[in-house]
């Protein structure tokens, strides 16, 4: 059994435009956190040559933030707080990276990115194993059978023997599992991993900053070579991959890609140690651009017209501009710069002079991008997120949600001088779907609704620094928001008028339920038989 090999060299049959679509792999990395997300894609950066030098992420203490987290409050406290999108070219293969938020209050931005990629490595501490918001990410992946590659990291730590971090792997998230490298030993007594397809042993060698490859090849598990090349640990890693090929389905391409089996390596990101393995393997066998869904019909790549969406919105990406980027994945066809594009919600046409490619917080003008390619829109305050930009198509992408908040508080300004300040920036900030704005009448009441308490900082931290406005935000004991929708307007009229003190409206204008209790809003639903109460909304 052997991996497929890389075929980035088509046949000369392919179109120009199926040719750039072959050499594209657009991906998430996603995970708990404090797994190791951002450290490994700092070292995917690296082995792609992107960077030349890596810093460590340590929590409180970075003193050389890590390339992804760009924003002041992630290099203050360490973590990720919104998505970064990092380009960069290794073995000939365009890669477009999207490192995510780990933190789980800012889930919703992962989701959202998980609708913008065509498949994800998944980041696990070899000895925590499977935490809470994995499962709740492993949870979309499943929903859209995303193809996953697993990540074992931090092996040169103590952790979980590995047969028991594989077997909570598979009950835990839903999906089959095949090592494609095993360790040898673990913790203080870590060697190294052994690759089960390729018969070749990676030496590990504690070393945070540069590249060296310490690798052996061997003819099989019985070379006697082996018993010299890792001392104590030849039997046992004998019994190990003997046990490996007995449990464990072959690793097939086909069922990797149709999210039916996840391959696993083994690694500590950290000393860039099992990375290129997994670089390598990832370039053989992730999947090029998928069709994708709209309104009307599958979008397929390689269709001739431009087609895409935007998946997020950033303002202040560099607070010393003030400006505000949608971050738009092309679909189908080519996108060019300073071509007249439909904007489908809107109805009208835009062009676009300077759209940006990323390598984190560093952009770079671009002339023209591809399926796959994930391009920065300078917005005026024209796009939200689910927005589609078509050649003329009336088409609307599917499959972007926006899920019901479970934290509720009131925005009060506390510096009335910078009342506008305070409304061009909460306006804003909740475009980039950290959160989310309703509005109460009477009274314009402002609330804001999080998945998460951490994204009220954030948000005071943003309008302090990046618009000058102060706030503060008081709690408001609500249990749920739920869209209302309904073939019934006497109905909702009725409901609006005796629930007005729970009535508001999202930014967009429409109708929402801010429910106090589980009890109520089972006792709303049964009392208003024709009125739809929906804990999503999709946003197109």
């Amino acid at each position: 059994m052997t991996l497929e090999t890389n075929t980035i060299a088509t046949a000369t049959k392919k179109s120009p435009l199926q040719k750039e679509i072959d050499k594209r792999r657009t991906f998430a990395i996603i995970s708990h956190p404090d797994a190791g997300k951002t450290t490994l894609t700092e070292k995917l950066l690296l082995f792609g040559g992107a960077i030349q030098t890596a810093g460590a992420v340590k929590s409180n203490k970075i003193k050389q933030g890590a390339t992804s987290d760009f924003m002041e409050i992630e290099r203050q406290r360490g973590i990720s707080v919104a998505t970064s999108v990092m380009g960069f070219e290794y073995r000939g293969v365009k890669i477009n990276l999207l490192d995510t938020p780990g933190h789980q209050d800012f889930a919703e931005d992962t989701y959202r990115t998980l609708s913008a990629v065509d498949s994800v490595i998944l980041v696990i501490d070899c000895a925590k194993g499977v935490e809470t918001q994995t499962e709740k990410l492993m949870q979309v992946c499943r929903m859209r059978n995303t193809p996953v590659i697993v990540f074992i990291n931090k092996l040169d730590r103590d952790g979980q023997n590995p047969f028991d971090i594989l077997d909570e792997i598979e009950q835990k998230l839903d999906i089959r599992v095949r090592p494609i490298t095993w360790p040898i030993g673990m913790g203080k007594e870590f060697q190294g991993v052994y690759h089960l397809i390729n018969n070749r042993i990676f030496f590990f060698k504690p070393n945070k900053q540069k590249l060296e490859d310490d690798v052996t090849e061997i003819n099989s598990l019985d070379d006697p070579l082996l018993d010299t090349l890792v001392d104590g640990h030849a039997d046992l890693l004998r019994e190990e991959a003997e046990l490996v090929e007995g449990v464990y389905e072959p690793f097939e391409k086909s069922t990797y890609r149709s999210g039916e089996i996840a391959p696993v390596f083994f690694g500590s990101a950290l000393n860039n140690f099992g990375v290129k393995e997994l670089l390598d393997t990832f370039i053989d066998i992730a999947p090029t651009p998928a069709p994708r869904t709209t309104d009307m019909r599958d979008v397929k790549p390689d269709e001739d017209a431009f087609s895409g969406f935007v998946f997020k919105i950033h303002a202040n990406l560099d607070p010393r501009h003030r400006d505000r980027i949608a971050f738009l994945r092309v679909c189908s066809g080519k996108f060019e710069r300073s071509k007249n594009y439909l904007h489908v919600k809107q109805g009208k046409t835009f062009k676009f002079s300077n759209p940006t490619s990323f390598m984190a917080n560093d952009k770079s003008v671009i002339d023209e991008a591809y399926p796959g390619d994930i391009v920065g829109l300078y917005d005026t305050g024209n796009f939200r997120i689910g927005d589609t930009l078509t050649d003329g198509e009336k088409i609307i992408f599917k499959g972007i949600p926006t899920f019901s908040p479970e934290i509720f508080k009131e925005l009060v300004n506390t510096d009335p001088m910078k009342a506008k300040q305070l409304e061009k920036g909460i306006k804003q900030l909740t475009d980039e779907g950290v959160a989310q704005l309703f509005t109460q009448q009477p009274g314009n009441r402002r609330i804001i609704g999080t998945v998460g308490e951490l994204q009220f900082e954030v948000i005071q931290f943003r309008l302090l620094h990046e618009y000058g406005a102060s706030c503060r935000f008081d709690y408001m004991n609500f249990y749920k928001a739920v869209w209302i929708t309904t073939d019934n307007p006497k109905q909702l009229q009725e409901f609006s008028d005796q629930k007005y003190r729970n009535m508001v409206i999202d930014k967009y204008g429409n109708p929402v339920f801010l429910a106090e209790s589980e009890w109520l809003l089972k006792r709303a639903m049964e009392n208003f038989p024709d009125l739809k109460f929906h804990f999503s909304w999709e946003v197109i």
